[in-house]
């Protein structure tokens, strides 16, 4: 099966953004220096119209990477025939550099009929669902035919465990559907942090800067094929604080911190800024862009 990360091996990493429709012809017309452009892939399953005519645009000046929310890997009921179908084509068309999505489910049977919950949905941690996820995973791998990444989910509820069938911790989860199926991980670095903060608020013990690192050193770099980063906020309400992946600030310090240990860990892996919501000035996204690619050519890292 061809591997088509060939460009995490150069010895600096490609930088990009996700490309949003606010900054479609900002960026068109620039052309900022960028290692690549990501885009949400359901956008573009039309076999034609506008948004497909621009996407082809892009193509013409900057490697893609195609990043899915809605193949629901982790579903009993399988991948879901059209959407792949969808997925296929237009990996033939744009001929993208990396494809993912999610180790999450979206898709379940809902009163006799399967219905798709619109959200990423975290699945349990065990050897069964593990079954399912590599199952579905290999399956898309087969119709691709490459190389397809998987990215660890920020998730803001969890599965009671079941005594016969004890969940393993996330990273030997992933590790052990990268070795099963060849895929390889999209580590994001901001859900990581989002996740530990809500682990701390639950009353989970230690440091959760802490609980990242040693997340990241449980992850071989030869698993990973992309790191992404993003900003978060904090909601409150009558249940208490939370932490939301929301995609919709700046990369706080903590996660620059944890990106600046990933990259000393894991070699010079293509990395994107995520920006999803109050979707800021281009000029800030490359900012952030800029400063990702001056941590990744220092590569000092950080002592765990």
């Amino acid at each position: 099966m061809p591997d088509r990360l060939t460009d995490a091996a150069s010895a600096s990493p490609p930088m990009g953004i996700g490309w949003r429709h606010p900054h479609y012809r900002e960026l068109l017309e620039r052309r900022p220096e960028l290692g690549f452009l990501e885009v949400h892939s359901e956008n573009f399953f039309a076999q034609g119209g506008a948004a497909l005519a621009v996407l082809e645009q892009a193509r013409a000046h900057y490697p893609l990477s195609l990043h899915g929310v809605g193949l629901s890997l982790g579903s009993v009921q399988g991948v879901d025939p059209w959407h792949l179908a969808q997925l296929e084509r237009l990996v033939r068309r744009v001929e993208p550099v990396r494809v993912s999505d999610h180790a999450s489910f979206a898709r379940g049977p809902f009163r006799g009929a399967s219905v798709h919950a619109a959200d990423l949905l975290p699945i349990p941690l065990t050897r069964e669902a593990l079954d399912v996820l590599c199952a579905n995973v290999q399956q898309v791998q087969e119709r691709l035919q490459r190389r397809f990444m998987v990215e660890n989910l920020s998730s803001y509820l969890s599965w009671k465990a079941d005594p016969v069938d004890p969940p393993l911790l996330e990273p030997d989860f992933l590790s052990q559907l990268a070795q099963r199926t060849g895929c390889a991980l999209l580590v994001d670095v901001n859900n990581l942090y989002v996740n530990a903060l809500n682990a701390r608020a639950a009353g989970a013990p230690g440091d959760p800067l802490q609980r990242c690192l040693n997340w990241l050193d449980a992850i071989a770099p030869a698993h990973v094929g992309e790191i992404h980063l993003a900003g978060h906020c904090r909601a409150s309400d009558e249940f208490g604080d939370i932490v939301i992946d929301d995609h919709g600030s700046r990369v706080c310090p903590d996660v620059w911190r944890l990106y600046a240990y990933a990259v000393a860990r894991f070699g010079p892996v293509p990395t994107l800024i995520e920006w999803d919501t109050d979707i800021p000035a281009l000029d800030v996204l490359l900012d952030e862009a800029a400063r990702a690619r001056a941590l990744a050519a220092s590569r000092d890292g950080v002592s765990a």
